[in-house]
């Protein structure tokens, strides 16, 4: 068992996924809901596990059907990798916790469906081919499809649909890329594209450059980069809360594929090709930053207004990615980690809000009480001070430390005054929501109406999130510590090519 570690995240939620759909599970509530929750902890725990093996014995190469790289497929699990694994597996367990208080009952298969998105999500996380990215892409893609409909209406379903047109658009654009590199590379193993890229003469040069730049196309889409950003806050504002939450982990996987591929392929060592995406990358970043900070100011809900700052940390990443640098790169992982939980909280806490205020919901308008104003606002505010910046949690930590990362940046001249205008712009609207919901009240509950109280399952699903960020604070040490090391290894091309082609030995 311990030499299948590494595969195990991508195993174990397959088969939650496939256990879950068969009787009793497909037919029994109670013990669909018992066994999904037990099933994600498993995952997590395992995950858990290899990142410990992953700190001890180094990066993990498997290969699948024993079939050594460059060809066969395998899976690398190095420290950045396995990071975002557990972040997964994590914000999996906890969904599956939050919709069992009611939410999973309102449309057909969810819990399996979380399953196979998180097989999707770790998969491409954990992927060391190319292709194999792809395939992973579309099984999170599916499953994504789905739960976008889960328990959808007529708004709901227009932007679902337009979320699927433009997949489908990315997932042609990610085939014929990797037809292109393929063609002229002879491999979609990244590391011997690494090798054989640095190669390239003549005409070759520009046929890999038009299929990176196609895969840049797909990231920036798949990551929500601008101009291809338009589908994220209407979609993710339209799903239900505890789906919008599991999304948050979804454009990571496109800014981490950009880590990837322009770091180890199209890195320092790739000859002419050598960071030819940077400025594209530069430039997109800090358009998206500015129009995620304006969508923050003028959203009129408090899920729009967590959708547009999904948008402002896609963009914050994309910066750090653009900069290429080890300082970067650690400054992003722990940016990353921070900004997916406090993201997925703030879309569970909008629901929860939500269903206190009735007609109001969570539109940010005066409108009746909140039925448990106390608690709900402790858990709102400390979600405001995290993903505003503001110390002593874990957004300051990591503000600081993206600010030095950029410190020496070739664009920090405009990078720093954008990013500080749109921290501004995120703390007036996290201000204005807070004020408007909490504060201002026009309409009392008439006796004898029902609110919905946080259920037990909520609440501690909420918790766990929230509590992200007063956590990163405590522990900012051996984090920084961790992600440097991360980040170190994920610049280190000669350690990254040796142990993958050697099979990890």
């Amino acid at each position: 068992m311990i030499q299948h570690l590494t595969f195990l995240p991508v195993l174990l939620p397959m088969l939650a996924g496939v256990i879950l759909l068969l009787p009793p599970f497909g037919s029994k509530t109670a013990s669909r809901r018992i066994t999904s929750v037990l099933l994600g902890t498993v995952s997590f725990l395992v995950s858990l596990a290899l990142l410990l093996k992953v700190q001890t014995e180094g990066t993990q190469v498997y290969a699948v059907g024993d079939w050594s790289a460059p060809f066969g497929i395998v899976l690398v699990a190095d420290p950045f990798s396995i990071l975002l694994v557990c972040l997964t597996t994590l914000l999996g367990v906890v969904c599956v916790l939050y919709a069992s208080a009611g939410d999973d009952e309102k449309g057909s298969f969810f819990h399996p469906l979380v399953h196979f998105l998180v097989l999707g999500v770790n998969g491409a996380f954990l992927t060391g081919d190319a292709f194999n990215l792809f395939v992973f892409f579309e099984v999170l893609l599916i499953a994504s499809y789905a739960l976008l409909m889960h328990g959808g209406d007529k708004t709901n379903t227009r932007a679902a649909l337009h979320y699927v047109i433009l997949n489908l658009v990315g997932s042609a654009i990610f085939l014929i890329a990797l037809g292109i590199l393929y063609g002229v590379l002879g491999t979609l193993n990244m590391a011997d594209m690494a090798q054989k890229v640095a190669l390239l003469q003549g005409d070759n040069v520009f046929l890999v450059k038009i299929g990176g730049l196609l895969l840049l196309v797909v990231f920036a889409l798949k990551g929500a980069l601008l101009p291809l950003h338009l589908w994220l806050p209407n979609t993710y504002a339209t799903a239900m809360p505890v789906v919008a939450a599991l999304f948050a982990i979804m454009t990571k996987v496109g800014v981490y594929s950009m880590m990837r591929v322009y770091t180890l392929i199209f890195g320092e060592e790739a000859g002419e090709l050598s960071h030819m995406a940077q400025s594209w990358l530069w430039w997109l970043a800090l358009a998206t930053i500015a129009m995620g900070a304006m969508g923050v100011l003028a959203s009129k809900d408090l899920r729009k207004l967590t959708a547009n700052l999904v948008i402002v940390s896609v963009g914050t990443l994309v910066a750090l990615a653009a900069v290429q640098s080890v300082e970067a790169s650690s400054a992003a992982i722990y940016y990353l980690v921070h900004s997916t939980l406090v993201t997925a909280a703030l879309f569970l806490l909008a629901d929860l809000i939500g269903r206190q205020r009735g007609v109001a919901s969570d539109r940010i308008a005066a409108g009746p009480p909140l039925y448990q104003p106390k608690l709900l606002g402790v858990c709102f505010l400390i979600a405001a001070i995290a993903v505003i910046g503001m110390p002593p949690l874990s957004g300051f930590i990591g503000k600081v430390w993206l600010l030095k990362a950029t410190l020496n940046a070739e664009y920090t001249f405009v990078f720093w005054p954008l990013y500080l205008l749109a921290s501004l712009a995120i703390l007036m609207g996290m201000s204005k929501a807070g004020s408007t919901v909490f504060w201002h009240h026009h309409d009392k509950i008439t006796e004898g109406a029902k609110q919905e109280c946080v259920h037990p399952a909520q609440l501690v699903a909420l918790v766990i999130l929230i509590s992200g960020a007063p956590l990163m604070s405590i522990f900012a040490g051996p984090l920084s510590e961790y992600a440097t090391g991360a980040a170190a290894q994920l610049h280190d091309f000669n350690n990254n090519i040796n142990v993958i082609l050697s099979g990890g030995q």
